[in-house]
């Protein structure tokens, strides 16, 4: 029996590009972060339709026992002396964790429990992250060149932002050593 030669989706590991599958893209603009960086009179004073990333997921079913797969593409830049960064977010079913692995640039990882304790980790090309189930998590652009990291979730994890009202626990700020951690 000939079995059909299915070509499955691929990603290009250097630049994070999907190709040979179905996929959703979606930019999160600087006018959709209000409230996100510290100096929120500098963020009004930049574009508005300033791109801060994209994300691009392969279209797969939330369904209990599904996985997202995902690459976020955070670029260079800062709001005052704050570096580009993610939303950020608890899973709605905070039990659900996710795994990223860094594809190219250089930042941060940030990780909050829910009684605020924060870490970071540092994100580089070949980096691999475990986020347990009840953290937080936003990527940090720390770099001068696009931050791209992989991503594989639970189809049903969802994603909590409201949680986030206050903010993490931690800032990473520009400094003359390159960044530097502020507690919020």
């Amino acid at each position: 029996m000939n079995l059909p030669d299915i070509q499955p989706p691929q990603v290009d590991w250097a630049s994070g590009a999907f190709a040979d599958g179905p996929l959703l893209s979606k930019s999160t603009r600087l006018r959709d972060l209000a409230g996100i960086f510290a100096d929120e009179p500098a963020r009004q004073q930049l574009p508005g339709e300033q791109v801060i990333y994209d994300v691009e997921m392969l279209a797969t079913s939330p369904a209990e026992g599904e996985l997202y797969t995902g690459v976020t593409h955070l670029y260079p830049g800062r709001v005052g002396g704050e570096y580009f960064m993610t939303r950020g977010h608890f899973h709605a079913r905070r039990e659900q964790g996710e795994v990223y692995f860094g594809l190219r640039g250089n930042g941060l990882l940030l990780l909050q429990n829910e009684q605020g304790e924060a870490r970071l980790e540092k994100v580089f090309t070949g980096s691999v992250h475990i986020i347990p189930g009840f953290t937080a998590h936003r990527l940090i652009n720390t770099g001068g060149e696009v931050l791209s990291a992989l991503a594989v979730w639970p189809g049903v994890a969802g994603h909590d932002y409201a949680a986030l009202a206050n903010g993490f626990a931690l800032r990473v700020m520009v400094s003359s050593e390159g960044w530097e951690v502020h507690h919020d």
